[in-house]
């Protein structure tokens, strides 16, 4: 597996895992605790979590507080425009957002470590992700930041004028000024 960290977000990686292709198909290993230990990636996951959606739906930005999740995430099916956005205040890229294109051809994954937010633009007619968590999903500590707040700027590859399809929760999210961080 080749480990890279982001150049603007060290703590962000992005994972190449290499891939065996044959007449039957591919294979490759998406995660190998002591590869990626011995690459600085230590996590212990205790949940999996797979979502599907269709083109033109935006998921994020979501984080949890109190029991913030690292995320390591990848594409089955189908690509997706994926972002992290670092939301610890004691950090130098405070408020900074990295993104990575991951898709079911080129099979990247993305680690969004704990203390950041994360989203994704489904590019594809529809995407299946998939994604390992460090810590439960715990509802009570759920929190969303507006995907489109100008103090972020990020920017997500909509079409011409257009709009994404969201979740009333992700619709009315708080701005990031207004929104609980972490330290």
């Amino acid at each position: 597996m080749k480990v890279t960290p982001d150049a603007t977000i060290p703590d962000v990686l992005l994972i190449e895992p290499v891939v065996h292709h044959d007449g039957r198909g591919f294979f490759l290993e998406s995660w190998h605790e002591k590869r990626l230990a011995s690459a600085g990636l230590t996590a212990h996951f205790v949940q999996d979590n797979h979502s599907r959606s269709r083109r033109g739906t935006l998921r994020g930005l979501h984080y949890q507080v109190e029991s913030p999740q690292g995320k390591l995430v990848r594409v089955v099916q189908g690509e997706v425009y994926d972002v992290a956005v670092d939301l610890r205040r004691s950090s130098p890229t405070f408020r900074q957002w990295v993104h990575q294109g991951l898709s079911s051809e080129n099979h990247k994954q993305l680690w969004v470590p704990p203390g950041f937010a994360h989203g994704f633009y489904v590019l594809s007619e529809t995407a299946d992700l998939v994604y390992k968590c460090t810590t439960y999903y715990s509802a009570g500590h759920d929190r969303t930041v507006r995907w489109n707040d100008p103090d972020l700027a990020i920017d997500w590859p909509l079409p011409e004028r257009g709009e994404p399809i969201l979740s009333a929760k992700d619709a009315s999210a708080p701005f990031l000024r207004d929104a609980q961080t972490y330290p």
